[in-house]
């Protein structure tokens, strides 16, 4: 039996569409949702769903007794994301789970000064725990999802022909959401991943500057990229309506940028797909081509 968990959540639900579509028999997946209401999603699809959530270590103890793979798709909660990873952890190793795979995230810099530090310690403490658990594991170092630049070039960036953000000459090698969900699935799916962790980043990186090229080109006009200071970025950002917390994590991320923190090329991701991924520049041409 493989487990899904978050399994109502982008990464989670196309890792198990891509399961079925790889033939896996939907009776042998389960969906850990965290209520009733999330169930007809799945059943209408064949899959069984668990009720789990990762503040409840009962829960996920009852939810994983009989599997033998379980995907821990990393929680959102960030400030008390380490004590619901353990919880998972510790619940699968009390239910006899045999295999791991942990979506864990790209990084260069581990030490408290790292601009990545809001989401760091709680992976590195998860790979650690993980690791020390006896559970058979595989632990995935995720990148920027592509899909999320579009946030960071700006949705206006057509009417004001610029890209704002402070991530300097950073490169970043970012990959499709989806694409990550298939190579995971193909994990799942096969028994030759124990043990490793593998850099789910692009085969290529980017810096702004390729990225303001790339979107140019799309939209048949100039776009210029501007590094502004983080204070800047942030004042500028508030002075539109935006939330602290998503200032917050954008400020980081385009630190980190800036810093080289996702600068990492790998072909991992390119032999699990068994092709090329998606890149950067492919993805945006044809997103703001069609916006023309």
């Amino acid at each position: 039996m493989i487990l899904v968990t978050g399994a109502t959540g982008h990464f989670g639900n196309a890792t198990i569409n891509f399961l079925l579509e790889k033939g896996v028999e939907a009776k042998r997946i389960s969906a850990l949702v965290r209520n009733e209401q999330s169930v007809d999603e799945f059943k209408k699809k064949g899959v069984k769903t668990l009720i789990g959530d990762y503040n409840n270590y009962n829960s996920l103890a009852t939810a994983f007794v009989g599997v033998e793979k379980l995907l821990l798709v990393s929680g959102s909660d960030l400030m008390n994301r380490t004590a619901q990873h353990l919880n998972v952890i510790n619940a699968a190793k009390e239910a006899g789970v045999k295999h791991m795979i942990y979506t864990s995230f790209q990084r260069r810099n581990e030490s408290e000064n790292s601009p990545l530090g809001i989401v760091a310690q709680s992976h590195i403490q998860t790979e650690k725990s993980l690791k020390e658990s006896g559970i058979d594991y595989t632990i995935l170092k995720n990148n920027l999802y592509m899909d999320f630049l579009p946030g960071f070039i700006g949705e206006k960036v057509a009417e004001t022909g610029v890209i704002f953000v402070p991530a300097e000459n950073g490169k970043v090698s970012a990959v499709l959401r989806s694409e990550m969900a298939e190579a995971t699935a193909n994990i799942l799916v096969t028994d030759s991943h124990i043990g490793k962790e593998y850099d789910f980043t692009n085969t290529t990186a980017v810096t702004y500057h390729d990225i303001a090229k790339t979107v140019s080109e799309a939209l048949e006009k100039p776009i210029n990229y501007i590094s502004p200071s983080v204070e800047e970025y942030g004042k500028t950002l508030a002075s539109q309506g935006v939330p602290a917390e998503v200032i917050g994590i954008f400020s980081s991320f385009a630190v980190a940028q800036a810093q080289g923190e996702l600068d990492k090329e790998s072909t991992d991701l390119e032999k699990l797909l068994g092709r090329r991924p998606t890149t950067v520049q492919e993805f945006l041409g044809k997103l703001y081509t069609a916006n023309l």
